[in-house]
């Protein structure tokens, strides 16, 4: 099924915008990786907890569903596959807790060292392209709402003499390819900018959106055709918190870009220093305020999906680490509800006239004991 997004891309004056945040209010359905419910493998130390198999992980998850757990996120075909299809069937009909999307396995395989949907070599490519068609597929069967794909080990570290235009094409036709296979399955990409690379193909937000513009101009199939000359995206975007701090970028201006074209099906949520490695630390651990700003965005310009939630909790347990991160993504959406949205909007629409404004009443949000503060300035 497939998410209507067009609404993201509306424009409204600066008295729409405020009586549109006085009156939507983010729906925080929360959604998890199943990856990251049993330890990953890692470079520098053992593993922390037993490894768990797909049914214990699942056992985690359902315990989670009455704390706001709604939806699982899983790879093809390492977590989910044909073979234990059943499985995940009857997980989802006995809990409630939907099979939100199914991610192909772009990265993690021996014979994708130089890539997958970009790879140079036609046979390694050809098992790329089949292996985003069969996730496809499993989609389709599953009336998810997207597919992510995040294309980890497509990229290169010694750019000199390098035909990276080539590799972009190789990527993008790939894809194309899979989604005409089988039509009407939603792409959700998900940039970062390294890590497993050196550099990552299409790794920044804005490269996301130059990606779903390609591949959607290579599109073929009728039903494919048909949905984007209604105007509905066919390769949408999932970014990452972590992937985006890891570049740089601003998660506000980020969020809004994604959403200006229309394009946020999914978001990958967690807590990251700025740059430095990918550390998938719960939400709300850092940055607080950083979390709080991109909340705001999603609020002004309609966000209406799914809260995924993807960490990497080393050092307790998973359901423990889910809960933070879910109880984080609620009190910070409590408090962005509770602002003065038309002064907000106000001190925006005229910073001549309202010199430091916000930042003072964002510190008295925030603060335990306003009483104790000096007066905040009154707007003209």
């Amino acid at each position: 099924m497939l998410r209507d997004l067009r609404s993201q891309s509306l424009r409204r004056t600066p008295d729409e915008l405020v009586q549109h945040l006085k009156t939507f209010e983010l729906d925080l359905k929360f959604s998890a990786g199943v990856w990251f419910f049993s330890p990953p493998n890692s470079r520098f130390h053992d593993k922390y907890k037993p490894t768990l198999d797909i049914p214990a992980r699942l056992e985690i998850a359902a315990s989670l569903k009455d704390y706001g757990l709604g939806a699982m996120e899983a790879h093809y075909p390492n977590e989910i596959n044909e073979d234990n299809l059943d499985l995940w069937k009857k997980f989802a009909h006995e809990t409630g807790i939907k099979i939100l999307t199914v991610i192909p396995l772009l990265f993690w395989d021996e014979q994708f060292e130089w890539g997958s949907l970009s790879n140079p070599i036609p046979e390694i490519r050809r098992a790329a392209i089949e292996r985003v068609k069969g996730a496809a597929r499993l989609n389709k069967e599953l009336d998810t709402e997207f597919m992510i794909v995040w294309p980890g080990i497509d990229g290169y570290e010694n750019g000199f003499g390098a035909d990276l235009r080539a590799a972009r094409d190789r990527f993008a036709e790939g894809m194309a390819e899979a989604l005409d296979a089988v039509p009407g399955v939603r792409v959700a990409f998900e940039p970062k900018p390294y890590e497993p690379r050196g550099h990552i193909l299409y790794g920044y937000t804005s490269e996301g959106i130059l990606l779903g513009e390609k591949v959607e101009r290579m599109l073929k199939h009728p039903d494919n055709r048909k949905l984007l000359d209604e105007g509905h995206a066919l390769v949408a975007m999932n970014p990452e918190v972590g992937h985006m701090l890891m570049g740089y970028e601003d998660l506000p201006y980020a969020y809004g870009l994604v959403m200006e074209y229309a394009r946020l099906a999914h978001v990958h949520l967690n807590s990251q220093p700025l740059g430095n490695y990918d550390q998938d630390l719960n939400v709300g651990v850092i940055s607080t305020e950083a979390n709080e700003a991109m909340l705001y965005a999603l609020k002004m310009y309609g966000y209406e999906g799914w809260f995924g939630i993807d960490i990497n909790p080393e050092r307790m347990p998973v359901d423990t680490a889910l809960k933070i991160s879910m109880d984080a993504l609620r009190v910070a959406n409590d408090r962005i509800n509770s602002l003065d949205h038309e002064s907000l909007i106000w001190a925006s629409e005229h910073p001549n006239q309202a010199r430091g404004w916000i930042e003072a009443y964002l510190v008295r949000a925030r603060a335990m004991n306003v009483e104790k503060l000096t007066p905040l300035p009154k707007l003209k």
